[in-house]
């Protein structure tokens, strides 16, 4: 009789799991992503949706930083959907490629689902350079209950159109956005994501499941240097906080020049909200390298002499300290880029004197 009833209960949860496999034939049916709920961006008014900036409203820009700030870098897709099955389908603009910095990241997704109150990784992937506007199966075999589900889009590469395919029958709909408020982060290649294994990987998107904060980035790969161009977006931003990496990209004598006009500037647009500058990071390349060594002390120390200063004569003014490596310095990438790990470190040193800065201001983690 046991051996009847068990049986019995393997065929039901045979049958339950068979039932929910995508079939190989499934066919697509494709919901564009910025009809859904498309977030962290820093401006919402791009007639491009996934641009970060309008480059024709916005002047200024350098071809290689008009290029950047036409990416997606931080941006993500919130929707709910039944389906058994999560396809992308891409038509890219311009396209970056990299030797630090794995395809995914640059040019692929990673996607998250909800798992109670964390967000758990589901999947992630790109499309092969000569395949881009191939569709792109993420995951399948799902057992067909609503999932809430977050998407990362590709951290260096310009999107025209990003489409997200169901099954033919499934649900999909916009997700309201469990995250907290508007905190701007501007900032290096750092803050950009690079030599990440994949786009929910940067240090900020880590803070963002981390804390429910919800960070809006304007991270350029090398050209974060407090450029006034970059502060009229800045200043324009409805944010209710901003955070910089500028430290990483300008030598000493260029942070000496342009920090307190940087931060003039900002005040007057946002007299009351807290603008935090964080302390570059230790590279590994300065471990052998003289040079590189007396550069990255000059400009720490530099960074340091002024902010110091700045905290005293400016109101709402802030420096916390960064640390992306462990004890062994393993966290390198290329001598200069942490992994995915190095960037954990990252957000795990930032996140309680953040958080504590953000308190002050009635921003609190959810």
């Amino acid at each position: 009789m046991k051996r009847i009833f068990f049986s019995f209960v393997v065929l039901i949860v045979s049958a339950a799991f068979l039932g929910a496999q995508t079939p190989k034939d499934v066919v697509y049916v494709y919901t564009e992503a910025s009809d859904l709920n498309l977030i962290g961006k820093i401006l919402e008014d791009t007639p491009n949706p996934y641009h970060r900036v309008d480059t024709v409203k916005y002047k200024g820009f350098t071809k290689s930083e008009n290029r950047q700030v036409r990416c997606s870098a931080g941006l993500a897709v919130l929707f709910k959907t039944n389906s058994t099955t999560i396809s992308v389908k891409t038509e890219y603009g311009w396209q970056y490629s990299s030797v630090n910095t794995m395809g995914i990241a640059t040019r692929g997704y990673d996607l998250y689902m909800k798992d109670g109150d964390q967000w758990l990784w589901a999947a992630s992937g790109a499309t092969r350079p000569e395949k881009g506007s191939d569709n792109l199966v993420l995951i399948k075999n799902m057992d067909g209950s609503e999932k809430e589900c977050m998407l990362y889009l590709p951290i260096y590469c310009e999107l025209y159109s990003v489409k997200i395919g169901v099954q033919e029958g499934a649900d999909i709909q916009a997700l309201e956005s469990p995250f907290n408020c508007r905190i701007g982060i501007f900032g290096s290649s750092f803050t950009h994501g690079i030599s990440t294994s994949r786009p929910g990987m940067s240090y900020p998107m880590q803070l963002m499941r981390k804390t429910g904060l919800q960070f809006l980035s304007i991270a350029c790969s090398g050209n974060c240097k407090m450029q006034p161009y970059y502060a009229d977006v800045l200043c324009d931003a409805d944010v209710d906080a901003l955070v910089f990496d500028s430290f990483s990209n300008p030598d000493a004598n260029m942070i000496r020049e342009r920090l307190f006009p940087f931060i003039e500037k900002l005040q007057k647009a946002h007299p009351d909200i807290p603008l935090i500058f964080q302390q570059t990071i230790y590279r590994e390349r300065r471990n052998f390298d003289c040079a590189t060594e007396q550069k990255e002390r000059e400009k720490q120390e530099t960074a340091a002499e002024l902010m110091k200063e700045a905290c005293k004569k400016y109101e709402n003014v802030y420096f916390i300290q960064t640390n992306a490596t462990d004890e062994l310095h393993e966290t390198s990438v290329d001598g200069t880029h942490p992994g995915d790990y190095g960037y954990t470190l990252w957000a795990n040193s930032i996140e309680k004197p953040l958080l504590k800065i953000l308190k002050k201001y009635g921003i609190r983690k959810k």
